[in-house]
């Protein structure tokens, strides 16, 4: 690996492929080759990671969100090394005869090398579109020169559930949802199925009607302290209750023999008589499955499971900021320090 790269023979050794593949092009087909790009996507990622995970996740992106993609694969190492290579990721959208295209750019590099990449990518940036960073990893994201490198982009998004200290990403990500830049986090986004079971619970006005006397809000997770995820839906069901105006109180029901995350939601009213609603979700090697149980009616709701490709594309979905999210993250964040939100 050398000390450097320079980002001008990168995008010419991208304008050489495009010939190339210009050249390869079916000369009885002459629509040849179409280019396709909305934004700018990096994913960074340790480099003892399989390589291919992260290029799949890209990939299957890319019909939805074709972009220009930058892998930057990181090695723990004091000398400032790094390098790239270039290709393309194409494919043919069913009933047609035109490959759609997209350049794909992967870099190595040490983390000693972190503060020169600035300065590499924001060339290798297309212009006048979006620059989305997905952090893959905790450790890449505590580096003290990571900042630098996610100062470049217009989205960050990583996945808390990576980080050991719950109240300490929280507190973090809290802090950074003040500044100008769009913040995603993938275990917000696991929540999804969960806050549309208890949205499509309460389109029943009689359900409705009793919010107001909520009391209890029971979060269930796996292991013995409370993971992100579980104090993201501890603050939104919070938030949402005291607007329909209940006055709820949290309690946490761990689960240590249970896999990491959220495996149940109980919201209870002040009285025996009063509204209950539960929620518990269990999954194998194929679906989730969740059972919701409204007073003495019960249901079953079956998932796909949640994967990196699912979430991400929710995410960049999402191309502002979420007003949802933001307040959740707050409260969170106060839920986590153990300060009553």
């Amino acid at each position: 690996m050398s000390a450097t790269i320079h980002p001008e023979t990168i995008l010419r050794e991208l304008s050489d492929l495009w010939v190339s593949l210009g050249k390869e092009a079916d000369p009885g087909q002459p629509t040849g080759v179409l280019r396709a790009c909305t934004m700018t996507l990096m994913a960074v990622a340790d480099e003892a990671e399989d390589p291919s995970d992260v290029w799949s996740v890209m990939a299957a992106l890319m019909p939805e969100h074709p972009s220009r993609a930058i892998v930057i694969r990181f090695r723990q190492s004091a000398a400032r090394e790094l390098s790239a290579r270039v290709f393309s990721q194409c494919w043919m959208p069913f009933g047609h005869r035109r490959q759609i295209c997209c350049e794909q750019i992967e870099i190595s590099a040490s983390d000693a090398s972190l503060p020169d990449l600035p300065a590499v990518i924001v060339p290798l940036a297309v212009s006048d579109l979006p620059v989305i960073l997905w952090c893959r990893g905790a450790r890449l994201f505590e580096l003290p020169d990571f900042a630098l490198l996610a100062n470049i982009a217009h989205k960050l998004v990583l996945d808390s559930a990576a980080c050991p200290n719950s109240a300490g990403i929280l507190k973090h990500l809290a802090e950074h949802s003040r500044t100008d830049q769009v913040l995603g986090d993938l275990a917000w986004t696991r929540l999804t199925r969960w806050r549309e079971l208890v949205s499509q619970i309460f389109e029943n006005r009689s359900y409705c009607t009793r919010l107001p006397g909520v009391a209890q809000v029971r979060v269930g997770f796996g292991g013995e302290r409370p993971p992100t995820i579980a104090y993201y839906m501890a603050a939104w069901l919070v938030d949402c209750l005291e607007r329909a105006g209940a006055k709820p109180e949290v309690s946490w029901q761990p689960a240590p023999d249970a896999s990491t995350g959220l495996t149940r939601v109980e919201l209870t009213a002040a009285n025996g008589d009063g509204l209950r609603v539960s929620i518990a979700m269990t999954a194998d090697h194929e679906r989730q499955t969740a059972q919701v149980q409204v007073d003495s009616l019960s249901s079953l709701a079956v998932f796909p499971l949640d994967n990196d490709y699912l979430l991400l594309r929710e995410e960049l979905s999402i191309p502002g900021r979420d007003p949802v999210y933001d307040r959740s993250l707050g409260r969170a964040a106060l839920l986590a320090s153990g300060k009553k939100p």
